[in-house]
């Protein structure tokens, strides 16, 4: 069994996003249709000797197109809270050194922590050989992050519940995109909170999510949280229309947000409006195409 392995861990879009009313505990349910896209995460875990301590590092990778400050609490990272779940879950310590060298953008509602945290699971099972089927983790990732047991299983699936309802698709589209980076973050929190305000009562709709999936375009994406999302910021929203505007086709926001997203014709047709995208808008921008799950490099 090898002592080091890296692995690659994709970002994932919302092609569509209906939410309801929260519940008694204050959790929303969710009914989304949601893809990996060849946007990765690297993430290196090497074994320590006994009586040694775990160790996290947490970097950006020297291709990273949108950087902020790594200044988050270690409790709080969700590739961390990863590995003491399953440590939990074994009952036995996973002593490791990890080196994350992230792309995908902070506080963008492209899943970088949730798929960070994925990686962790499916890494780890594969370096202690601890037998471990995907279901299996992405129970224990249920208890971390929402989007966890999705990333866990990758590709295209329709999501509902609380995220632990993950129904992969055989045959799913194939899809290219542009993704733009504004240069702020939604507090997924925040974003929740102001869906409240302007939405009571409203029920969760996965039929109109399936509806997409079975018909997809490049108008179809829907976000019951881009309305929030553009009340509470509205630079986001005026990116949101330059992109629209300069592309002659609709942006969509990717979860609560900031990353802005447009579908196109073919992997051609992203690059360009990618790099034209980048230079008149200033903002960082970056062609994708539908990925598999987290891959095991090495």
């Amino acid at each position: 069994m090898s002592e080091l392995i890296t692995t690659r861990a994709p970002a994932k879009i919302n092609l569509a996003l209906s939410v309801g009313s929260p519940e008694a505990d204050g959790m929303h349910p969710i009914a989304s249709w949601m893809m990996t896209v060849n946007l990765y995460d690297e993430l290196e875990l090497k074994k320590l000797l006994p009586q040694s301590q775990s160790r996290f590092a947490t970097i950006w990778h020297d291709e990273a197109t949108r950087k902020a400050d790594i200044d988050w609490p270690f409790q709080k990272d969700l590739s961390a809270r990863a590995h003491h779940a399953l440590e939990e879950r074994v009952g036995r310590k996973l002593l490791i050194q990890s080196t994350l060298r992230k792309r995908i953008p902070l506080g963008g509602g492209v899943g970088g922590g949730s798929s960070d945290a994925a990686m962790m699971l499916i890494g780890l099972n594969h370096l202690f050989d601890l037998g471990l089927e995907r279901s299996e983790l992405a129970d224990i990732g249920r208890e971390v992050g929402s989007d966890i047991p999705f990333l866990v299983h990758g590709g295209s699936a329709i999501v509902e519940g609380r995220g632990e309802q993950v129904e992969n698709l055989a045959d799913p589209p194939e899809i290219h995109a542009v993704l733009a980076f504004p240069d702020l973050g939604c507090p997924t929190a925040e974003v929740y909170h102001r869906f409240d305000e302007l939405e009571t009562g409203r029920s969760v709709d996965p039929e109109r999510v399936r509806n997409v999936a079975k018909n997809p375009s490049f108008d179809a994406p829907f976000n019951d949280l881009a309305a929030p999302a553009f009340d509470l910021f509205p630079a986001l929203k005026k990116i949101s229309e330059d992109l629209e505007s300069l592309a002659e086709r609709p942006a969509h926001l990717s979860g609560s947000g900031s990353t802005i997203f447009v579908l196109c014709d073919d992997p051609l047709h992203a690059e360009q409006l990618a790099l034209v995208a980048s230079e008149r808008l200033d903002l960082p921008c970056l062609s994708v195409s539908g990925a598999e799950g987290v891959e095991m490099t090495g």
